[in-house]
């Protein structure tokens, strides 16, 4: 396990990020890692970067899976965080925000078993 992460952002959601090494690329992918990134809202996944097998590395919002570049695990996070920054801005969500009671410091981690790369 290269990364394991869940970060609660606010009372009503979370991300969580696990990104493995695998010992041969899922094609049709090129890489040799697995992933899986996600933004759940008030129990829901607005979406996720994942990569499987006959599928390669793919972004999915609503119903919808669309084709990602993946060039590293840092971008591949990067590109998952200003996600997550544009949907909150896009749906009016402050970040780290608690329902009712305005902002806060930005979410704390739970369960952090991120290793060292």
């Amino acid at each position: 396990m290269l990364l394991q992460r869940r970060v609660i952002v606010s009372v009503d959601a979370f991300v969580e990020i696990v990104v493995w090494v695998v010992p041969e690329p899922l094609t049709p992918s090129v890489h040799r890692f697995k992933y899986r990134l996600v933004y759940v809202v008030d129990g829901e996944c607005v979406f996720r970067y994942d990569n499987e097998r006959g599928k390669g590395d793919h972004r999915h919002a609503g119903p919808a899976a669309d084709p990602h570049d993946f060039t590293t695990p840092e971008q591949l996070v990067a590109d998952f965080e200003a996600d997550v920054a544009r949907w909150d801005d896009e749906h009016g969500r402050i970040r780290g925000a608690v329902p009712g009671r305005g902002a806060r410091r930005r979410g704390r981690s739970d369960g952090d078993g991120a290793s060292g790369t």
